[in-house]
């Protein structure tokens, strides 16, 4: 992985999980992946008079991976209704670099060395930690729900990005790969959105209508940079780099949304970001 790859990567991460924050600020989650789902099909629509069509052997991947996208955003917004931005998010992300060193061995050919195992056994400690000890820290019992919500959704994480980096290699066209996935996922949500909320829609909508199409943008601007990326390094460590967003998203937790965080979680974040480390080590 060289500096600039690298350096991409890490703003992705920022910005991953700034939008993830703009999202789960907004209470009804319906609304927020509306907007969300919205800004970035615009911005996709925008890309594709610019970037080549992807190939034909891209298709396929394309379509797999706006539907895993799709199921990603709803178990997404019910994470981020059941439980803290400071532990659904870190969890989520979290879980994703330990299954895509699984799958990227198994469907990319890219074996995982002794660096990598070891961190992805540090990470998986972490992640434990995190979702268990991070909830008793509050005084109350593991909230089981939102933690099988969060797991879930980076276990989806996980399925996209390797099929991403596959399709993304297969298209010839970064650009235009990312264009037309942001269309295809974009408008499912939206399109739900307007048929149950019917009359309602509209002035829902309004007041949030700004944040939330920035949010939108700034997650294409976020996977645009992990899309090129994977087209210049193997997968697993560029899962692992983009989830330093874990330290981005438990600090937006705490000092933007006042959650409470604790020793507990900071250890156990801790433990992941060096495990994920660790991963990176053969990168």
């Amino acid at each position: 992985m060289t500096p600039l790859v690298a350096v991409a990567v890490l703003i992705a991460a920022i910005t991953h999980a700034s939008w993830n924050a703009v999202a789960h600020g907004i209470r009804d989650q319906l609304l927020a992946f509306t907007l969300v789902g919205t800004g970035g099909a615009l911005c996709g629509a925008l890309l594709l008079p610019f970037a080549p069509a992807p190939a034909g052997a891209a298709w396929p991947y394309l379509l797999a991976s706006a539907v895993l996208h799709i199921v990603y955003q709803v178990l997404l917004m019910r994470s981020f209704t059941l439980g803290d931005f400071g532990q659904m998010y870190p969890i989520a992300r979290g879980t994703a670099p330990l299954a895509v060193t699984v799958l990227a061995a198994v469907f990319a050919g890219e074996l995982p060395d002794g660096w990598q195992l070891a961190g992805v056994a540090v990470a998986s400690a972490g992640l434990v930690g995190l979702a268990v000890w991070g909830i008793r820290g509050s005084g109350s019992r593991p909230h089981w729900a939102a933690i099988g919500a969060a797991t879930a959704t980076g276990l989806a994480i996980a399925a996209y990005t390797v099929v991403d980096g596959l399709g993304v290699r297969a298209s010839g066209s970064p650009l235009g790969y990312i264009g037309w996935l942001m269309i295809l996922e974009g408008l499912v949500i939206p399109l739900y959105a307007l048929t149950t909320r019917r009359g309602r829609f509209l002035s829902d909508i309004r007041p949030f209508a700004v944040r939330g199409v920035a949010g939108g943008v700034l997650s294409v601007f976020a996977y645009g940079l992990v899309l090129w990326a994977q087209t210049r390094a193997a997968l697993a460590p560029i899962a692992a780099l983009r989830e330093s967003s874990i330290l981005v998203g438990a600090a937006i937790g705490t000092v933007v949304m006042k959650e409470r965080f604790g020793a507990p979680r900071i250890a156990a974040a801790g433990l992941m970001v060096a495990g994920i480390g660790l991963m990176l080590h053969a990168g």
